[in-house]
């Protein structure tokens, strides 16, 4: 006897045990509910974030729905819809690992520890760590900027619970006072409050704090990067096929020159977050893409 129970696929012999209990695999999720479900950031612009009309927007929300989506429903031979669940970082592998979303696509640096948990798509976005501060009465600003991050001995940095920053930082500066918050608005309140003296977070992320805030002018991001983080998007271990499927539109996007496009639309010199895309890291993503 076959049924379908939670996303799992059993047989079951009538008179005996359990003969094969396998995952259901993420294609087939998908082709059943005819959704692909994304766990993304609601606070985190310009990658997903809700916008002034109430809208979930960013650019990881729409490399998924305009590379992605298209390339799953052409493999599946039918439209496939694009449904977003709420994640952060203490709930996104657990939201993937109990099926409650099929990826992760937000600032989620790709790991060793954690491929231990899920599995990655190819880089899609490289940045690395910094400090945001107030510009004005806070001396860190000047450290940080002509020092570098030994700077923060002793200092009250706020990070981001389970960060790779706060990893990173707690190594290399161990007498530094990390307070650890659950998601950036908290981290950025205790700056704005004065409850630290700076905050920690991949560059690319306070940059977006910044452009958001109702003065921007009142906030610098400062310091070298002291870390690299590249960005995937995770899935469920061991679903080769389903992996196969998102990192062809992601190749296929970079190839094409969409997803370039895209980027000069959220990160361009006339978009809200400007951030560069040095020679260097486009060539990376270029050699991404395998040949046909």
């Amino acid at each position: 006897m076959k049924f379908l129970l939670y996303g799992t696929v059993c047989t079951i012999a009538v008179f005996g045990t359990i003969s094969l209990c396998r995952a259901e695999p993420t294609l087939g999720k998908i082709e059943r509910t005819g959704a692909l479900v994304v766990g993304t950031r609601t606070d985190s612009p310009p990658f997903a974030f809700i916008n002034k009309n109430n809208e979930w927007v960013g650019f990881s929300i729409e490399l998924v729905e305009k590379t992605i989506l298209p390339v799953i429903s052409k493999r599946l031979n039918k439209s496939i819809k694009l449904d977003k669940k709420e994640s952060t970082m203490q709930t996104r592998i657990p939201l993937l690992t109990s099926n409650a979303v099929d990826l992760i696509a937000d600032t989620m640096t790709d790991t060793q520890s954690r491929r231990e948990s899920v599995d990655f798509s190819l880089t899609f976005f490289v940045t690395g760590a910094q400090f945001l501060v107030k510009t004005k009465g806070n001396p860190i600003r000047f450290q940080l900027r002509h020092v570098g991050i030994q700077s923060t001995a002793g200092k009250r940095i706020a990070v981001q619970q389970d960060s790779t920053s706060a990893r990173i930082l707690r190594e290399r500066v161990p007498n530094a006072k990390l307070l650890e918050f659950p998601d950036q608005r908290a981290a950025f309140q205790a700056l704005a409050q004065g409850e630290v003296d700076a905050y920690t977070s991949d560059g690319v992320q306070l940059a977006g704090l910044k452009a958001k805030a109702p003065r921007p002018s009142d906030w610098d991001v400062v310091g070298e990067l002291y870390s690299y983080d590249p960005y995937g998007m995770a899935m469920r271990k061991n679903d080769s096929d389903f992996r196969y499927v998102v990192n062809v539109a992601l190749m296929d996007a970079i190839s094409s020159g969409k997803y370039f496009e895209l980027y000069d639309k959220w990160f361009g010199p006339k978009s809200e977050v400007p951030y560069p895309l040095s020679p260097e890291v486009k060539r990376f993503l270029q050699m991404e893409v395998i040949p046909k």
